[in-house]
């Protein structure tokens, strides 16, 4: 994929430091800029800050004690800075959090209709939207009036990027949506999330560990370690970086795997520590 340069910048996270409890600090000046249209990876691995970075863009830090103590975010030229979530998702910026969240005891079909709670068009154009929801994702139309519940780990999945959707974003948040999913679903949701950036023209803003599958439907991408952004660049670069393809994909030169033991020397001597 592309990145688009002409396209306005959507998302702009300017130096910020999110604490928590007042003393315990997170992210320590993160910046990092999402063009609308776009589909912008964050990559790294546990610990490293990047769902505290979804969390401070989505409003959601207060809950938890936590808030940005320095530096902006702005959103479609608004400043959103520590601003509740229920105001950020009025402006457009919807996030999928980890861990396929569904109502468990109501319908596919009604918690997909959740997801329009907060819009103010006709009922015509809602109905409109979740029959391409489930054109979006077809797994879920044989299954439409089953217990949420009672669905797959891959359907579950579905159903909370659909119910987003629903919200008509400007810019869905995705945090880790290959989480505890087989090979083969992780796929089907990354093409199925693909086909929703090429379709609906929704920008996406994507946190993965799964650095090889990110970077394929990415076009640009941030990896981020210890709370900070080492690395960035177009994500067809970074997929032939030897740093990223030995420490976040676990590749060698040699076509093989490194040890646990091998990573860890070599988090020692990466270039951008």
């Amino acid at each position: 994929m592309k990145t688009n340069d002409a396209n306005p910048i959507l998302l702009e996270i300017n130096n910020i430091e999110v604490v928590y409890n007042d003393i315990i600090q997170v992210l320590r000046g993160v910046s990092l800029n999402v063009r609308a249209e776009d589909i912008v990876a964050l990559l790294g691995t546990n610990g490293a800050g990047k769902t505290t970075t979804l969390r401070a863009i989505s409003g959601l830090l207060k809950p938890e004690n936590g808030f940005i103590k320095d530096g902006f975010i702005r959103f479609d030229n608004k400043d959103i800075t520590n601003l509740l979530g229920t105001e950020i998702v009025k402006l457009g910026a919807v996030m999928v959090p980890e861990g396929r969240r569904v109502f468990k005891h109501l319908s596919v079909d009604e918690n997909i209709r959740v997801g329009s709670i907060t819009r103010r068009d006709s009922s015509q154009h809602i109905k409109m939207d979740i029959q391409q929801m489930y054109d979006h994702f077809p797994p879920l139309r044989p299954v439409t009036n089953r217990l949420a519940g009672y669905c797959s780990g891959g359907e579950q999945q579905m159903i909370a990027i659909a119910r987003a959707l629903m919200a008509a974003p400007k810019m869905l948040m995705l945090d880790e949506p290959s989480l505890g999913l087989a090979p083969l679903l992780v796929k089907e949701i990354f093409e199925n999330v693909k086909n929703v950036n090429k379709e609906t023209a929704t920008t996406i803003l994507v946190v993965e560990q799964n650095a090889k599958i990110a970077l394929e439907i990415s076009s640009y991408a941030y990896i981020m370690e210890s709370g900070k952004i080492v690395l960035e660049g177009l994500s067809k670069d970074l997929k032939d970086n030897p740093d990223v393809k030995e420490f976040y994909m676990g590749i060698t030169q040699g076509g093989g795997r490194k040890s646990f033991k091998e990573v860890k020397s070599y988090k020692r001597r990466k270039r951008w520590m």
